[in-house]
């Protein structure tokens, strides 16, 4: 029978976590060429993350990544992490990991078709990771299989209060949801993530950014109606018009109560290039833990400093600390993109 009285939530980012997901990188993975500093970038976040919550470690060599992590943690921090070994081809936890939907507390465990940011990589691997983690209990809940529908968590930003932030460029995009319409797509989100209001934002797309706009890479929600996002001053940058324009359309938005969202502006990078291509550099990609926000940094003081400010801003009780996210980005994605997070209650 379905209980007609149960209270769903998609969380906040910002609700109290149980652990956080990180897929580590292997040398048959897009990072064999520079295996080495990807790695350094996962061991800062481990050490980070481990500070504040449990840290999920999954890994196609768990023997090998704890000889790592032993050597560069403390005890204490290295009984917070749970070690997880399956087959894995990449390590983009945001979006081949659960998304976690709370029906009075319980966790429910959205496992979506991950199929490579529309079939553009390998993924099949990575698809079955959820299922793995449900199945050997890793992650507690009720494992619900939407695995016909294609939905990356970094599509989405929920404010925890039944609004669902996602850009049509994304959604919409081929091979992942076709023949559906925005309309049906939308139908299947409110019913799914059983959210009030999806917003639609149809500006933003970095330059560089293979996933077909995903909004955590322009666009982020914090508390008290608030809205961080990418801007862009430079009328010489090739993305300045796409980006005024997502600034004017976030002007225009209202809350559930029908007033404007408080809106923070974090610097747009200056342009970083890999082999005369243009990398997706973004502040937006900040990852949320329990009492602390890192921040993606680009060894440009002004801007990375700026960033951090105005992320203070937005969670002024948190600790805002930095890690470099420059060899990240050369695989197109940034720190939030290599994290998924589980409330409270699911690791």
């Amino acid at each position: 029978m379905t209980d007609t009285n149960a209270i769903y939530s998609l969380p906040a980012e910002w609700y109290e976590q149980s652990a956080i997901q990180l897929t580590w990188p292997h040398e048959d993975t897009d990072w064999k060429t520079y295996l080495a500093e990807i790695t350094d970038t996962f061991v800062q976040m481990a050490r980070v993350i481990t500070l504040h919550e449990k840290l999920l470690v999954v890994a196609s060599d768990v023997s090998k990544v704890q000889r790592l992590l032993l050597g560069e943690l403390t005890a204490a921090q290295i009984e917070r992490i749970i070690f997880f070994e399956c087959p894995t081809n990449d390590t983009w936890a945001r979006d081949h990991g659960a998304i976690t939907l709370l029906r009075n507390d319980h966790p429910i465990l959205l496992d979506y078709k991950f199929n490579g940011w529309g079939e553009k990589f390998k993924w099949e691997k990575d698809n079955a990771i959820t299922r793995q983690l449900a199945e050997h209990g890793i992650l507690q809940g009720t494992l619900e299989d939407h695995t016909d529908f294609v939905l990356e968590g970094g599509s989405i930003e929920s404010d925890g209060a039944g609004t669902v932030f996602t850009t049509s460029q994304c959604l919409l995009a081929p091979h992942r949801n076709q023949p559906l319409t925005q309309t049906e797509i939308e139908q299947r989100l409110r019913q799914q993530l059983h959210a009030e209001r999806i917003v639609w934002l149809d500006y933003g797309n970095l330059v560089g950014d293979d996933t077909d706009g995903h909004i955590d890479t322009i666009v982020r929600c914090a508390p008290n109606d608030t809205l961080l996002y990418i801007g862009c001053d430079d009328e010489s940058d090739e993305q300045y018009a796409d980006f005024k324009a997502l600034e004017g359309q976030l002007q225009t938005l209202r809350t559930a109560e029908g007033q404007p969202y408080r809106l923070l502006r974090l610097p747009m990078p200056t342009a970083i290039y890999d082999d005369g291509e243009r990398l997706p550099a973004t502040y937006a990609n900040f990852v949320i833990l329990n009492g602390v926000v890192i921040c993606p940094t680009y060894a440009q003081p002004k801007h990375d400093k700026q960033a951090m400010k105005t992320i203070r801003q937005a969670f002024p009780e948190y600790e805002i600390v930095g890690i470099d996210a420059r060899t990240v980005i050369r695989q197109h994605g940034s720190l939030h993109c290599l994290t998924m997070q589980y409330p409270a209650g699911v690791v």
